[in-house]
């Protein structure tokens, strides 16, 4: 659920009553850099419509999301030096989000051109390596950690979705967590390195909290409020004007809130294996405004609720419907 194109059983989280971007360069077992086999050619599947990551993905508030996963994604010391050392997070933080969503709406909307955008991101990974935090060397398309990139999208939508939408059914878990392997096969993921079921993907998911993840520089950083970020380079040139000028004023509390989402959505197991700061007194806050969010954001026009891409895909499946 981060940037490529930028290089140079079940657990109860949450409230009682209430998942992602395109992978940065990991490190593991022996690099991979061909994408596997799939039957004889044929492109792996994107998950279905109208399956779970169907209205989840495309859902607005899905955004909130992702910052978490991506912390976690370079919490890994691979990963988080691969970031460090290619990614132009620094200097293009816009681009790079713009060009992340756009990978992850690929990934679940795109339909045939899914399979191609997991193509490119290996393409693009290919000369990325390095010596990770731990001085052991890494390649960005080593199947473990390429995988584990991957694997904390799942974990992430599953905790959020208890605090912004609902909490998730078994079978709803069990069904997500299939979509997203559907999503790893498109990105070159084999089966052999992701765990195959939520039965095998929580030990592998305490294994890597215990004995993997950590601060990294790159988690400082983006967890960091006082982090220099330039104004918004994208949209009308009169907006990108009166952000320019008021950004001083508007950059410390999006700061507060970028960190405040990204450590709140996030797992808590993971948080604390992190070293994340969470206080209760931030839970109420951020369960208030999860409240909100899911009475509002339903009762919003498609146009508001959902992200183009989604919004496309949706109007496409109705046109296509039998009865309209």
């Amino acid at each position: 659920m981060s940037s490529a194109k930028d290089v140079k059983g079940p657990r109860a989280r949450g409230p009682e009553a209430a998942p992602g971007a395109e992978p940065e360069p990991p490190s593991g077992r022996d690099s991979d850099p061909e994408p596997p086999a799939r039957g004889r050619g044929a492109d792996p599947e994107p998950p279905p419509p109208g399956g779970v990551l169907w209205s989840l993905s495309g859902d607005i508030r899905a955004l909130l999301m992702l910052p978490a996963a991506l912390t976690l994604q370079v919490a890994h010391p691979a990963v988080g030096a691969g970031v460090d050392e290619h990614s132009v997070f620094r200097t293009d933080p816009w681009g790079r989000g713009e060009r992340s969503l756009r990978s992850l709406q690929l990934w679940v909307y795109g339909g045939a051109e899914a399979a191609e955008e997991g193509r490119r991101l290996r393409v693009l990974h290919r000369t990325i390596q390095g010596t990770d935090t731990r001085g052991r060397p890494y390649h960005a398309l080593t199947p473990a950690n390429y995988a584990w990139v991957h694997a904390t999208g799942f974990p992430v939508y599953q905790h959020a979705a208890r605090y912004l939408i609902r909490p998730m059914a078994p079978a709803q878990e069990r069904a997500l967590y299939a979509e997203w392997l559907q999503v790893g096969r498109i990105l070159g993921i084999h089966d052999r390195d992701m765990p195959q079921s939520i039965e095998e993907f929580w030990p592998y998911w305490e294994k890597m909290l215990a004995g993997e993840i950590e601060a990294t520089t790159v988690v400082r950083e983006l967890v960091d409020v006082d982090q220099p970020v330039p104004p918004p380079d994208r949209g009308p040139w009169p907006l990108r004007a009166v952000l320019r000028a008021l950004w001083p004023v508007l950059l410390p509390p999006l700061a507060r809130f970028r960190r405040f989402v990204t450590i709140g959505l996030m797992p808590p197991d993971a948080r604390a294996a992190v070293g994340l700061p969470w206080s209760a007194e931030q839970e109420k806050r951020l369960r208030r405004m999860c409240a909100v969010l899911r009475v509002v954001v339903p009762v919003l026009p498609e146009r508001l609720r959902y992200l183009p891409r989604a919004r496309a895909a949706r109007a496409a499946r109705r046109t296509a419907a039998p009865n309209g």
